[in-house]
């Protein structure tokens, strides 16, 4: 076994001996539909944390030839299928990790050569007599070895992008990785050696202009993973499995790593942290900012049309149609307010709902790493409002109904570039900013239907919360006393009878001539 060719099965055997495994090795059986086809060259990118490693590992521990993984793959998905065993072991495997190479070199042409340099050296140990010392190309090298040896490879290349994100200045060296890239899996020679090549990273394969600089590729990003959506993640029914082993709430679990949505899969969850969930047996933010977020600051500081804008109003539980046609998949070519928010979608940092093109923010755990970020930035409006949202709900809760109308006027005049009002769900839009910071006490429903029609609002206190229900009622143009008739009239409290607890009735207005809001606040205890 080499460090780079046919490493073995360590990195997987690993992983199947952690206290919490998932098995996703039904991901091999699309790797095998594809093998030796023109559809063999897998581009597969997602977020940190979201297991790009683990699957590099099972698959270079199910094809490397320098190793017997039978036993490691025993009760797993995969081997039900006929193709298991013909493919089990039975391929050389170069599998690399860019990341881990680039630290070793002082710059990305450094890593590029001494990365061909450690594979053409074990080749030649794996295949005496056929290279030389003047062989230094790996795409030659591999021509060379399968000429003289028929052997044909597996290449698996982890955190494939490092060179773009860490060294997004590095232009020469960028333009050296390419070349070899396109050696590797673009000639008519490499189709002899390579029967599947496997990148996973964060970003999408880099663009130049308008097209892919490998255009052979098959992208599965978190825009649209398509087939391997199940694979990105882990999903609702695995999650709620775990919940169930070891006694997690799962509303919870959802509340907090649940969000993002694909087409073939609804829910997807950030398997790192439902791991750290169970492991700590609590639900925190195990979400740690990265390099490339931090680059990103200085981008959305510069506000490029109306970005801040577009984020406060995802604060607030909005959507924002995007553009992801622009982006060049790198961390340096941003453009426009689209580029920015695409790398957000493409880092987790935003979900993505590719049927209506828009953007949002995914759960919990995201929300408040987001909020920590901004708060390095000049985004006053939105540091602001996070902070005036605590004082409105201990308004809300103190019955202090003035309060509450003075807070969201507040909150309306220092957002009056995005909150200028024509109709309730502008109201909404306002009156869900305002109560941002809610969400750590309380599940929020829109349009919660009721036997007579729906209530605009509802809190629903979380679990083992001691705060009250709310039910609030907007009005536009009318007055908070027939917000609060309405309330009454259709019954809305009804919705709630499963609820034991109290119950808090606001009715909210704005006035169009006076520009002001006016609130009522009632109690209504629950027997």
């Amino acid at each position: 076994m080499g460090m780079y060719v046919n490493r073995g099965n360590e990195s997987f055997a690993r992983a199947r001996q952690s206290r919490i495994y998932v098995d996703k090795s039904r991901l091999i059986e699309y790797t095998n539909e594809v093998l030796d086809t023109e559809q063999c060259y897998i581009c597969n990118s997602r977020p940190r944390r979201f297991g790009k490693s683990m699957a590099a590992g099972m698959l270079a521990a199910y094809y490397g030839r320098g190793c017997d993984s039978r036993e490691l793959f025993e009760g797993l998905e995969i081997t039900k299928k006929p193709s298991f065993e013909k493919h089990l072991n039975k391929y050389d495997v170069i599998h690399l990790d860019m990341a881990y190479l680039l630290v070793q070199n002082k710059s990305a042409t450094d890593t590029v050569a001494f990365m061909q340099k450690c594979v053409i050296d074990e080749l030649k140990t794996l295949y005496p007599g056929i290279l030389t010392d003047k062989d230094s190309e790996l795409p030659f090298a591999l021509s060379k070895v399968n000429n003289a040896a028929g052997a044909r490879f597996v290449i698996i290349i982890d955190e494939w992008d490092a060179i773009f994100r860490e060294a997004a200045n590095d232009e020469t060296g960028q333009q050296a990785y390419i070349r070899l890239l396109r050696g590797l899996f673009k000639g008519e020679q490499s189709k002899d050696f390579t029967v599947l090549a496997y990148i996973t990273g964060i970003l999408p394969i880099k663009r130049y202009n308008s097209e892919s600089a490998l255009n052979n590729f098959k992208e599965f990003t978190m825009v649209n993973p398509k087939r391997l959506s199940g694979y990105i993640g882990f999903t609702q029914q695995e999650v709620r499995a775990l919940c169930d082993m070891y006694h997690m709430d799962f509303d919870e679990m959802a509340r907090w790593y649940d969000g993002y949505s694909f087409r073939q899969v609804q829910h997807v969850y950030n398997p790192n942290s439902v791991v750290n969930a169970i492991m700590d047996g609590e639900y925190d933010n195990y979400w740690s900012n990265t390099a490339s977020y931090e680059s990103l600051r200085e981008y959305i500081s510069m506000n490029f049309e109306g970005l801040r804008d577009l984020v406060v109003q995802m604060f607030s539980g909005a959507r924002c149609v995007v553009d992801i046609g622009t982006f060049q998949n790198d961390m340096t070519s941003f453009k426009s307010r689209d580029d920015v928010l695409t790398a957000l979608i493409h880092l987790g940092y935003l979900a993505y709902d590719v049927t209506t093109r828009e953007a949002y923010v995914p759960n919990e755990e995201v929300r408040t790493a987001f909020a920590r970020a901004v708060k390095d930035t000049d985004w006053t409006p939105v540091i602001q409002a996070l902070k005036d949202s605590d004082r409105l709900l201990k308004a809300t809760w103190d019955k202090d109904a003035d309060l509450v109308a003075e807070c969201i006027d507040k909150v309306h005049r220092e957002n009056t570039s995005i909150l200028q009002y024509n109709n309730e769900n502008a109201l909404s839009c306002v009156i869900t900013l305002a109560y941002y910071n809610a969400v750590n006490e309380y599940t929020l429903i829109r349009e919660m239907p009721s036997g007579k029609g729906y209530a605009d609002m509802v809190f629903l206190p979380r679990r083992n919360s001691t705060r009250p229900a709310l039910i609030i009622e907007l009005k536009y143009g009318q007055s908070a006393e027939s917000a609060m008739e309405q309330i009454r009239e259709r019954q809305y409290p009804e919705t709630l009878r499963d609820y034991h607890g109290n119950l808090l009735l606001v009715g909210i207005s704005y006035d169009r001539e006076s520009k002001e809001h006016c609130c009522i606040i009632e109690e209504q205890e629950k027997r």
